[in-house]
């Protein structure tokens, strides 16, 4: 395997920096520096009509457009200086003539004389208008040639982009986006090592609550949760999408059998899992049929503020969805108040296998599971880190030190999504999103 570090930025973040013509679809390096998995590419519906080609095309349509009308112009312009050639010939030599006479106008009439005279006058001024006349004409010519030199410019540069076979280079990008992705799956479950952010995604409700998305939704369902308050309420908002959430557009209400404690709750493959109220009985709830499919007591769970997070608010049982599936943190008496990690079936809810950790829970801020370590902050308050990570593989934890930027002041909920690889929060009645870096293992084919 190859070890690489990666930013992984989640896909709801792009929702409010959307990119315009180059998308980064992701990246990793090794210890070196050295790229690893990288691609920059346009999107797919720039592909095959890019924009600056088209916008090529269309110069040099009018380039021809303005060569053939001067084509036009300098026809004309050739045959009327032609014309007036001729005139200016006469003219010189009717002057000529007039000097001619002049020196023997004793021979002519008076009246005669000054009545040629007066047209020879009338004439004169003409003949800078001729000179300027021709001086035009160059330019004109000159003109023509730099429209001609300019357009053969631009027809060498459209034959050179066009050299490209656009449905050729589309497929290729789709090529490179598959095989990014199948890298992109390789690099599932890595190690924390980064926390970014946050992103502030909207102000609303009390300083206590819980929003989320479900992890293994499909692309095409955005669908968002909002959970307002830790107890005394069982109405949970549905939107349609991040934006509608956003803007506040309901889509639906769900109107839970029981109120919940605290804000642990997730949503997972379609269903709401949540603890219910002044218990330790966890639920599982449907959203499609509104009905309850299981519910099933934690055994031995502390709840009630026996064993919160030490911001209180009935924090005692926290459910969770990673890479690996569902899970419980909690605390028992027989662990002395420590965390105690369980994997859960997500249909029965039958606890399938337990860890118990030495890390006191009601010194632990908040917590969330990635690719089956446990990560557990020190605080819920400024100046909050994660300390502390148990690893549900090895059974072995370390002590760690990884800030993030606690923006107002109090977290009552920081949950891990693995489809959008990122850390919601509710921090203050802020709904915020916060982004990871992940150290992985690049697994190649060589690799048994």
């Amino acid at each position: 395997g190859l070890a690489a570090s990666t930013s992984l930025n989640c896909s709801i973040l792009q929702l409010y920096y959307p990119k315009e013509g180059w998308q980064v679809y992701s990246s990793a390096q090794d210890p070196d520096g050295r790229c690893i998995c990288t691609v920059v590419a346009p999107e797919q519906n720039l592909c095959s009509r890019d924009a600056k080609s088209r916008q090529l095309r269309q110069l040099l349509e009018k380039v021809q457009n303005m060569s053939q009308s001067i084509e036009v112009l300098n026809l004309r312009t050739q045959r009327d200086f032609q014309y007036v050639l001729k005139m200016e010939t006469q003219m010189k030599g009717l002057k000529a003539k007039f000097r001619q006479i002049e020196d023997d106008r004793k021979t002519l009439m008076t009246k005669h004389f000054q009545e040629l005279k007066e047209k020879m006058d009338e004439l004169l001024p003409l003949i800078p208008v001729l000179e300027q006349y021709k001086t035009d004409a160059k330019l004109i010519t000159q003109f023509k040639e730099e429209i001609r030199n300019l357009s053969a410019v631009l027809t060498g540069i459209q034959e050179e982009i066009g050299a490209y076979d656009y449905e050729e280079l589309h497929q290729r990008v789709l090529s490179l986006e598959t095989r990014l992705r199948d890298c992109m799956k390789k690099l599932t479950c890595g190690k924390l090592m980064k926390i970014t952010g946050p992103v502030t995604v909207k102000i609303s409700g009390t300083r206590f609550g819980a929003w989320m998305t479900d992890p293994l939704a499909s692309e095409k369902n955005n669908r968002v949760w909002y959970m307002d308050s830790y107890t005394n309420n069982k109405i949970v908002r549905e939107y349609k999408s991040m934006a509608d959430f956003v803007s506040g557009a309901e889509s639906r209400t769900y109107n839970l059998p029981f109120k919940w404690a605290g804000t642990n709750h997730v949503v997972y493959n379609g269903s709401l899992y949540f603890n219910k109220y002044q218990s330790n009985i966890i639920i599982k709830y449907s959203f499609d049929t509104g009905r309850v499919l299981a519910q099933r007591s934690l055994e031995y769970a502390g709840f009630h503020n026996v064993y919160p997070y030490t911001w209180g608010g009935f924090s005692d049982i926290d459910l969770m969805a990673d890479e690996i599936g569902l899970w419980a943190v909690y605390a028992t008496n027989q662990n002395a108040g420590n965390i105690v990690i369980s994997q859960l079936n997500q249909d029965t809810l039958e606890v399938m296998k337990s860890w118990n950790t030495g890390y006191p829970k009601r010194s632990a801020g908040e917590s969330f599971m990635i690719c089956g370590t446990l990560y557990v902050t020190n605080s819920h308050l400024t100046g909050a880190k994660v300390y502390y990570s148990y690893s549900t593989k090895t059974s072995t934890y370390e002590y760690t030190d990884i800030p993030f930027h606690n923006q107002y002041f109090h977290i009552s909920m920081l949950d891990y999504n693995a489809r959008d690889r990122a850390l919601y929060a509710w921090n203050n009645g802020h709904q915020v999103l916060f982004n990871v870096t992940l150290f992985h293992i690049i697994k190649t084919e060589d690799d048994t």
